[in-house]
């Protein structure tokens, strides 16, 4: 993939003249040399004085007027050797292709790796517990745990494209000629904690047999007492499964507490369904589950938020929905014993509907009088859950400043020579421009009334979390990250611009297609399309946050817009006059 945090020296400037670009020697900004992936085609992406031909391997290939290229070449497994020549210039690029599909097993074995499971396992008692490995065809794969045999079936064996492939437009799975051999049994029924030692894997095929031992262990939890995590990070990252590749759920509050039901590595399942690092916790032992009742819940208002406070035994876990014109609150492990509720007539919520929707859910459903929410945030004070949501900005009535009364926060991306991001042809940064097009943002945003803050205001080492961290402490009413493009290694560089934008949260959904179209149209540029994507400057719920990005730094003929000083200006001006046009459309 086209990386965009790297380390490679800067060749370029912003104001490229004529006689500037004619000077410019064959230079080659990606990919590096001695590079690996495992796509199925590269791209390479540089630059050379507009004079003459470049040829890779002896072939031509397409430059911008300014001697700029981007074209892509199939990869064969293993090295791969790319020999550039620009006049008496020459360049030698090797990239290795890797395999990404599973290993085939060799003879009568399994395939290396792939038993499972990789890690110690611990479940409730009578829980499921799976196994599964590749082996080869027609053979039989059975699995010792304890005194059981557990057989393992055939099942066709199918790769998920990454989640990076939607942006190439090439998300489609691949079979693969192997098989997994996959099977389930289920934990026995104890009082006490057992462990249960590690599957030994047994596969005979042809009048061979063969047994391996798994790496990981399995264990049963004891049902009593219960082992309760209880988070402590900032923001317990919730998951649909056991590792960073599986979905975010709602982050939990610091103080929740939750059974756990399930061990797999050092990720913990808690008893609602969601996975948690257990360093994001710290485990308690409880005679009895957190379980809480709630009566009466009251709403005030506070400067600038109405404030939902909801009176707990203990802190539960949480998850919050987002859709048109209401917001869905769900606390788990609850039961009501509910009859009054206090709300008076608020300035965002019409009306609050509740229900118990299973023994251990409640869900809050909060009918809101607008179809733009500006953000909201929960918090545990004590065993109270507080549920803030933002109150839209109070505008003044000053046509020539119609953001008066608006904070918006610019996040010009990456920074320092460090986080360089993308770079174009000739290793021009994308740090550098983002910083420019958010100065010139800036400008025309005050302009227009808004208080600006700014994450960054020169080459600052700034992680993506310490950019969150800003947006959480200013509050502002909204949040533009500005970034320009890249592609995966498989993308078609000379063929891909465009404007995109990111969202994440619903809140963000219409400014990021606003955004999006207002550029497209006024600019008359290329759209590369409106994506929901699981990306940190997107993630805060306190705004509107969008991340923006205004073009392909890899493209030949898009960098030379990108890097043209009066473009750079019109698309400030164009960025600042859609806010102001798609605040309007929220206002009643």
């Amino acid at each position: 993939m086209f990386q965009k945090l790297c380390s490679l020296a800067v060749v370029g400037a912003i104001a490229m003249t004529a006689p500037a670009w004619a000077q410019q020697p064959l230079f080659v900004a990606y990919p590096p040399n001695n590079h690996q992936t495992t796509a199925p085609q590269i791209f390479l992406i540089g630059t050379a004085a507009p004079e003459g031909e470049v040829f890779v391997n002896g072939q031509p290939i397409p430059r911008s007027p300014a001697g700029h290229f981007a074209p892509s070449f199939p990869l064969q497994l293993g090295e791969n050797v790319f020999t550039l020549r620009h006049q008496n210039q020459e360049l030698q690029i090797r990239v290795t292709r890797n395999s990404d599909l599973p290993p085939a097993p060799v003879g009568v074995a399994f395939a290396e790796n792939s038993l499972q499971p990789s890690v110690d396992v611990a479940r409730m008692p009578g829980d499921r517990v799976c196994f599964s490995a590749i082996a080869p065809p027609r053979a039989t794969v059975s699995v010792q745990l304890a005194n059981q045999t557990i057989p393992l079936s055939p099942q066709p064996l199918v790769t998920l494209p990454p989640n990076s492939a939607v942006l190439t437009g090439e998300n489609q799975p691949t079979p693969v000629e192997a098989n997994r051999y996959q099977g389930c049994t289920l934990t026995p029924n104890t009082a006490t904690p057992l462990n249960l030692g590690q599957p030994q894997f047994r596969l005979s095929l042809n009048g061979q047999t063969i047994t391996q031992t798994a790496p990981g262990s399995i264990q049963v939890l004891s049902p009593t007492p219960f082992e309760i995590a209880e988070v402590t990070a900032a923001s317990g990252t919730a998951r649909t499964g056991p590792g960073t590749d599986y979905s975010r759920l709602t982050p939990l509050p610091p103080g929740t507490q939750a059974a756990i039901t399930g061990r797999e590595g050092d990720w913990l399942r808690l008893d609602y369904g969601a996975w948690i690092r257990s360093n994001e916790t710290r485990i308690i032992n409880s005679a009895i589950p957190p379980r809480s009742l709630i009566r009466s819940v009251r709403a005030q208002q506070v400067p600038g938020w109405t404030e939902i406070r909801f009176p707990l035994q203990t802190p539960v876990p949480v998850s919050i929905d987002q859709g048109d014109r209401h917001l869905t609150l769900n606390l788990y492990n609850t039961t009501a014993q509910t009859d009054v509720i206090r709300l008076d007539d608020d300035p965002i919520i019409a009306r609050l509907d509740w229900q118990q929707v299973s023994p251990d859910r409640i869900q809050y459903r909060f009918n809101l009088k607008s179809a733009q929410q500006w953000g909201y945030k929960v918090r545990y004070e004590g065993t109270t859950l507080v549920l803030s949501l933002r109150h839209p900005p109070t505008l003044s009535r000053n046509r020539r400043q119609p953001l008066s009364g608006m904070t918006i926060l610019i996040d010009p991306g990456h920074g320092s020579d460090e986080d360089l991001g993308a770079r174009g042809p000739t290793g021009y940064p994308e740090k550098d421009v983002t910083l420019i097009v958010s100065k010139l943002l800036r400008d025309r945003l005050i302009e227009r009334g808004a208080q600006v803050v700014m994450t960054r205001e020169g080459d600052d080492d700034l992680y993506p979390q310490d950019r969150v961290d800003v947006i959480e402490q200013t509050e502002p009413h909204l949040a533009l990250s500005v970034h320009y493009n890249a592609l995966p290694d498989q993308g078609d560089a000379l063929n891909t611009a465009g404007v995109g934008m990111f969202w994440y949260h619903p809140q963000a959904h219409s400014l990021s297609v606003f955004l999006h179209n207002y550029l497209v149209n006024r600019l008359r540029r290329p759209s590369y399309g409106v994506f929901w994507n699981n990306l940190a400057l997107t993630r805060p719920t306190v705004a509107p946050s969008v991340l923006l990005e205004l073009g392909f730094m890899i493209n030949p003929v898009e960098f030379e817009w990108i890097v043209n000083p009066q473009e750079q200006q019109r698309l400030a001006t164009a960025l600042a006059d859609a806010v102001v046009e798609w605040v309007r459309t929220t206002q009643p």
